[in-house]
């Protein structure tokens, strides 16, 4: 973004600020500037009015000129073409230096006496503004024939190249500069209220009509001028130059002008051919397509709103009749429906997507002014619009949360002045929190980190008092870190026991699950588009996973495989779930001695303890669960505090077979029934304890749950634990079993006598003989 001083001039008052003031103020509030120049124009160049302009005897295109410099007329020999249309012109006279080796002398050219020289504007080290010499007018200030050309800050400007970040579209105009100059200096910002002065004016609305289709997610404004003796001012082609700018085409100048100065869209459109005479009305057409306003003038396309124009409806300087529109719309809005629809943008796009002036009557307002000012166009009378109402943010915020967000202590009345001067609406408020309603030109802040960045802005860096960083978070335990944490230690304890993390896909392969009994996702839920062949749905167990996984292993001639995943799968619904998956498949052991090179495969006993390691206490009850993998004989569901959570389960050997392993046991737990749950701690015994072991004679095919259940439900309190150590089943016993519980008695308040164990012991043998027809072996 490039500025000069007089510019920013029109907006602030910056006669008493200098220019070092003005480079450390603006790097200061974030402005960061990436180079400053004064232009200064050398000594003896002088306003001068020609008099009277000939052409040189001997030479066709030079031209010789009577010009009064203020202390005398001088005859000076020209070259330059246009000298013929000027009246003032900036004058070297004898003894003016241009450049180190360039003075001005007396000369002689083809026999003509020259006393001077008429210079362009690159010769006096400014900008070039066109071929020739350069035309003064009174846009640079009052004419004064013999004053000094330095002497006119508008053409001895400085230039000011800023670097603008990514969110602060708002300063693309010399206005916006000027708006956050305004709240750092405490200087007041000049208003742009012109009046028009035209009083032949014709109404607008009775030559055009804008029509609306669909919601209109942008505003826009509309006005229309008879073209007549249009050009670029000095002034103006002097600061278009300086941004780099400066066109042949005056129509462009102006409008790039508007635009640069006060931030708004302006685009222009020929509407010549339409014969206002006979009552022709012009039909200006607005149209939502899928978030896309198109602008259509009598039906003919014309443009997108903040996004591109059609090249044949854009005005120039021959045209007689030009149709006026400035333009908002969201950015964030704009760039998503450019991204999305891969549209093509010109050059206005740039300041419309980062965000430009939304105060669209400015642009119409300073687009009278020059007209009214610097040319001959008569503007129709009112303008026509169609506007988006923005929606006010209001972010409430806490001067104590900005104090610690600085780290400065700042007066709650040195926050709100700052806030109002940067635009903001303050609710005033004796509390410590007060609402602020963001101006619509700031569409960036959305917080109060983005406010106490303002803030920041305006105070100076540098004058915040630097302390030693202090560090303050909330606590955070919540049910995300809990699960965290719970799976950080189930890893630990799976790769302890001998377990490696496998990480798979949460797609399965659909003919897999259906062939081994899992359930499958709704066809209307599940993936529309798979990665892969083999992935064509979502997972609805990990199992298969993990047996390709120990497959693929095997291939590669390892002996022992042992993997666990902790991941999600899906049920019908497409519900997600997150389980615990084992499988351990082969040897039990490394090879080595004391196995002869020749260990045992894994069993259900190992399997459990390996498992129990990992997940710590846990029941085990006949298995209900229903799909291929289960062996009949050796599966068990997993019973974590009274309820099933999972289940393990040797693979059926059909399965094992189809998958070219050996023998394969598998667990897959919810994980939610392994997350830690607080548990309050009991006392510990002083007293011995004392182990008995109970040996009953039971129908075989009573399972152990049911024993268990039983012995609970008497809630001895001398009871500490109980556990099965032994069954043995043999034709003697008849179709029935000998099952061995080892019981383990303990007070917490007294050393145990015969008669406390007994009637512990004679509770459950009576008991389980009541319900089950239990007997002592």
């Amino acid at each position: 973004m490039i500025v000069t001083k007089s510019w920013l001039n029109n907006f602030i008052d910056l006669s008493e600020v200098s220019n070092e003031t003005l480079y450390e103020t603006l790097n200061s509030i974030g402005l960061e500037v990436d180079s400053i120049t004064a232009h200064t124009i050398p000594e003896k160049i002088v306003i001068g009015k020609v008099l009277s302009c000939e052409k040189h005897p001997d030479a066709d295109k030079l031209n010789v000129c009577q010009i009064d410099i203020g202390s005398g007329i001088r005859q000076i020999v020209c070259g330059a073409a246009n000298v013929v249309d000027a009246q003032y012109v900036a004058v070297a006279t004898i003894g003016a230096k241009l450049g180190e080796d360039f003075e001005i002398k007396h000369a002689k050219l083809r026999g003509v006496e020259s006393e001077g020289m008429v210079c362009s504007a690159s010769e006096l080290g400014l900008p070039n503004i066109g071929e020739g010499i350069m035309i003064l007018d009174e846009s640079i200030g009052e004419l004064i024939i013999g004053k000094n050309i330095n002497e006119y800050e508008k053409i001895a400007d400085t230039v000011i190249e800023i670097e603008l970040t990514a969110n602060r579209g708002d300063c693309l105009s010399v206005y916006g500069v000027a708006r956050d100059l305004s709240a750092a200096l405490n200087t007041p910002l000049k208003n742009l209220d012109y009046e028009s002065q035209n009083t032949e004016k014709v109404g607008l609305a009775r030559v055009a009509k804008l029509t609306v289709d669909g919601q209109i997610d942008a505003s826009l404004q509309y006005a229309m001028a008879n073209m007549k003796a249009l050009h670029t001012s000095l002034l103006f082609s002097l600061r278009l130059a300086f941004i780099n700018e400066f066109k042949e085409d005056d129509l462009a100048n102006i409008l790039k002008y508007i635009t640069h100065t006060t931030g708004t869209i302006l685009r222009a459109y020929d509407v010549s051919d339409i014969d206002l005479e006979n009552d022709e009305k012009l039909i200006i057409n607005a149209e939502n397509q899928n978030g896309i306003i198109n602008i259509s003038i009598n039906n003919k396309p014309s443009s997108q709103v903040g996004i591109n124009q059609i090249e044949a409806t854009k005005a120039n300087e021959k045209s007689s009749k030009v149709l006026f529109e400035t333009s908002y719309m969201r950015p964030t809005l704009l760039v998503d429906l450019v991204a999305d629809n891969k549209l093509e943008t010109d050059e206005l796009y740039y300041n419309a997507s980062r965000g430009s002036e939304p105060n669209l009557y400015m642009g119409i307002n300073y687009l009278t002014y020059l007209f009214e000012t610097y040319n001959e166009c008569k503007l129709f009378d009112g303008t026509i619009s169609v506007g988006e109402e923005l929606e006010a943010k209001t972010i409430t915020i806490s001067t104590k949360e900005i104090c610690q967000l600085i780290g400065n202590d700042i007066h709650k009345t040195e926050i709100m002045n700052i806030l109002t001067a940067l635009g903001c609406t303050v609710q005033s408020s004796v509390e410590e929190k007060f609402g602020v309603t963001i101006p619509s030109f700031r569409h960036d802040i959305e917080n109060i980190q983005d406010i106490t960045e303002e803030i920041v802005r305006i105070l100076g860096i540098n004058n915040i008092e630097a302390k030693p960083l202090t560090f303050t978070e909330v606590p955070r335990t919540n049910t995300t870190m809990q699960k965290y944490y719970a799976k950080k230690e189930l890893r630990a304890r799976a790769t302890a026991a001998s377990f490696d993390e496998s990480v798979s896909y949460a797609f399965a392969d659909k003919t897999l699950l259906e062939k081994y009994g899992f359930p499958l996702v709704k066809e209307e839920l599940d993936i529309i588009n798979p990665i892969t062949a083999d992935f064509n749905t979502l997972r609805t167990t990990i199992l298969i996973n993990l047996l390709q996984a120990v497959q693929r292993n095997v291939s590669y001639s390892r002996k022992s495989v042992a993997l666990f995943e902790i991941g999600t799968i899906f049920n019908e619904n497409r519900e997600e779930k997150e389980m615990f998956s084992l499988v351990y498949s082969g040897q039990a052991q490394t090879e080595y001695v004391e196995n002869s090179g020749k260990p045992n495969p894994i069993n259900f006993d190992t399997f459990v303890r390996k498992l129990s390691s990992i997940i710590g206490n846990f029941e085990l009850r006949a298995s209900v669960q229903e799909n291929a993998l289960i062996h009949p004989y050796q599966s068990a569901d997993i019973i974590v505090d009274g309820a099933i959570c999972g289940f393990l389960t040797k693979v059926h050997p059909t399965v094992t077979d189809a998958f070219d392993i050996i023998e394969t046991f598998v667990a897959e737990i919810d994980f939610n029934a392994l997350l830690p749950k607080h548990i309050n701690a009991h006392p510990i015994s002083k007293f011995q304890g004392v182990y008995k072991d109970l040996s009953l004679v039971i129908d075989k095919n009573l399972s152990y749950t049911h024993l268990d259940t039983t012995i609970k439900g008497l809630n001895l309190p001398l009871l500490t634990k109980y556990y099965p150590v032994d069954i043995y089943e043999d034709e003697s016993l008849a179709g029935q079993k000998s099952l061995t519980l080892r019981l383990f008695i303990q007070s917490l308040e007294r050393t145990l006598n015969d008669k406390d164990i007994d009637s512990t012991v004679n509770a459950i043998i009576d008991t389980l003989q009541s319900e089950y027809g239990a007997s002592l072996r």
